[in-house]
């Protein structure tokens, strides 16, 4: 099943406090993309009907039956990249479960 590293849950609870008042169950979703060629990640109000629920710490993270489906072995994991202007910025990576 996917893993959420540490730093992918303290991410996840921080960008939901920015969105103001949520219910308990908000996180974040990962489902697979309307082509089915990608996946998305997004932050939801709560689980859509079966979805896998995943969470380290406070962070929910929900999991669509498609993507769960890839995602098995994998970790969501966040990274430090720069922007082409320069700037730091964190992004969300899906990496091989060490």
């Amino acid at each position: 099943m996917l893993a959420i590293s540490e730093t992918a849950a303290e991410a996840i609870t921080t960008l939901l406090a920015h969105q103001g008042e949520l219910p308990d169950d908000a996180g974040a979703r990962i489902a697979a993309d309307g082509e089915g060629e990608g996946l998305e990640l997004a932050l939801v109000a709560g689980s859509a009907q079966d979805d896998a629920v995943i969470r380290n710490g406070e962070a929910i993270v929900y999991v669509d039956q498609q993507a769960a489906q890839v995602l098995g072995d994998k970790l969501l994991d966040v990274e430090k990249v720069t922007s082409p202007e320069g700037e730091d910025q964190m992004q969300f990576s899906i990496v091989p479960q060490p």
